[in-house]
């Protein structure tokens, strides 16, 4: 388990992947496919790199 600043940083990270999710599919379902399958994207790659962070 990582500790200290950089399980902080890791958990941010996991936040803001989640918030650009939930963000990004609102947009899908407005309209605004575009920008909405970007931040879904942008959530994928920190999960990713949270994911190589952490093995």
């Amino acid at each position: 388990m990582t500790g200290g600043p950089a399980g902080t940083l890791l958990a941010i990270l996991m936040l803001v992947a989640v918030l650009l999710a939930v963000f990004g599919v609102r947009m899908i379902a407005r309209g605004e496919r575009r920008n909405g399958w970007l931040m879904l994207v942008c959530a994928l790659v920190l999960i990713g790199n949270v994911a190589i962070w952490t093995v």
